[in-house]
C-alpha cells in the first residue's frame, strides 16, 4: 500500500502533533519519514538476528542476559511504533486488521505473551512461540519500496501465473498418472499421489532421488520431463519481470505532503503544490 493510499484508507489527520507523527511514520518521501524508515530497518535487521542467535544453545548459555535485555529492547522500541502508529491516525481499527498491522502486532505479542503467561508453556512450545519473533523481519516490506513494486507487480500478474500454475498442476497429475502404470508400485511409484509428487520433484529440477524409475520408457518419459522444467520455469519470471518493466516504464510520483493544503501525489519533479501553489518540501531521493 502506498502512502497516498495510506492517507485515504486510514485517515491522514488535519493538524498537531498527529499530522507531524503521521507525516514522519507514513511518508517515506520527507527526510524524517525516511530517516525513521532506515532506523526501523536496521532494529528489524537487529531484531532478526538476536532471534536467530538466542536459537543457538551454545551462544544463549553464555549471553542469556544480553539477549534478554537486546529483546525486551527491541520489543519496547516496536511496542511504542505499533501504539503510534494507531494514534496517529483517525482509523485506528483499519490499520490493526491490516497485514501491516498484524505484522506490527505479531512482532511484540510473542514476547509479552511469554512474560506474563509463563505458564502457557505447559500448552505450547515456548521455543515454537519465540521464533513466532522472526516474523519481524516481515516488517521490512513496509519500509523497502523495492518489496512494495515487486508485490505491486505479482498482483498485476495474478491472473497470468494462476493460469500458468493450473497447466503445471494438470501436466504432472497427467504424468505422474503416467509413471504410475508404467512403473507401478514395484518400483516405488506406489500410488498415483506418490506417482505425482516424483513428477514434481522432476519437473521443477529438483530430483531428491528417493523415487526413480527403472523401465527404459519411464526414463525416456523422466528425460522429457526434465527437458520440460527448464522451460516451465522461465515462464512465471517472464511474465514478473514485463509487468515490472510495464510498470516501471508509467510515471512516478511522490507521497510529499503540501504544508498548505495537505494534498498529495505530486509529481516527483514538483517544486510547488499544484493545488494551493504552495511550495513543497525537499524531496530526500534528489
Amino acid at each position: 500500500m502506498t502512502e497516498s493510499k495510506t492517507a485515504v484508507h486510514f485517515g491522514r489527520p488535519q493538524s498537531g502533533w498527529r499530522l507531524r507523527a503521521f507525516t514522519i511514520i507514513f511518508e517515506s518521501d520527507t527526510r524524517a519519514g525516511r530517516n525513521f524508515d532506515l532506523l526501523l530497518i536496521a532494529a528489524i535487521v537487529a531484531s532478526v538476528l538476536v532471534v536467530i542467535l538466542d536459537s543457538v544453545d551454545a551462544l544463549t548459555a553464555s549471553h542469556k542476559t544480553l539477549f534478554d535485555v537486546l529483546e525486551w529492547g527491541f520489543t519496547l522500541i516496536f511496542t511504542i511504533e505499533y501504539v503510534l502508529r494507531l494514534v496517529c491516525i483517525r482509523h485506528p481499527w483499519r490499520y490493526a486488521t491490516s497485514f501491516y498491522g498484524i505484522v506490527d502486532l505479531l512482532a511484540v505479542v510473542p514476547t509479552y505473551f511469554a512474560f506474563f503467561l509463563p505458564q502457557a508453556q505447559v500448552l505450547i512450545n515456548l521455543r515454537l512461540l519465540r521464533s513466532l519473533r522472526i516474523f519481524r523481519i516481515l516488517k521490512l516490506i513496509e519500509y523497502v519500496s523495492e518489496f512494495r513494486f515487486l508485490g505491486s507487480a505479482l498482483k498485476a500478474s495474478r491472473r497470468k501465473i494462476t493460469v500458468f500454475i493450473s497447466f503445471v498442476l494438470i501436466t504432472v497429475a497427467i504424468l505422474g498418472s503416467l509413471m504410475y502404470v508404467i512403473e507401478g508400485p514395484r518400483n516405488g511409484f506406489t500410488s498415483i499421489p506418490v506417482s505425482i509428487y516424483w513428477a514434481i520433484t522432476t519437473i521443477t529440477t529438483v530430483g531428491f532421488g528417493d523415487i526413480t524409475p527403472k523401465t527404459d520408457l519411464g526414463r525416456f518419459i523422466a528425460s522429457c520431463i526434465m527437458l520440460m522444467g527448464w522451460g516451465i520455469l522461465a515462464v512465471p519470471t517472464g511474465i514478473v519481470t514485463s509487468e515490472m518493466t510495464a510498470q516501471r516504464m508509467t510515471r512516478s510520483f511522490a507521497t510529499r505532503t503540501c504544508p498548505g493544503c495537505l494534498a498529495q501525489d505530486h509529481d516527483t519533479d514538483a517544486l510547488f503544490c499544484k493545488h494551493c501553489g504552495k511550495a513543497l518540501p525537499a524531496d530526500p531521493r534528489a
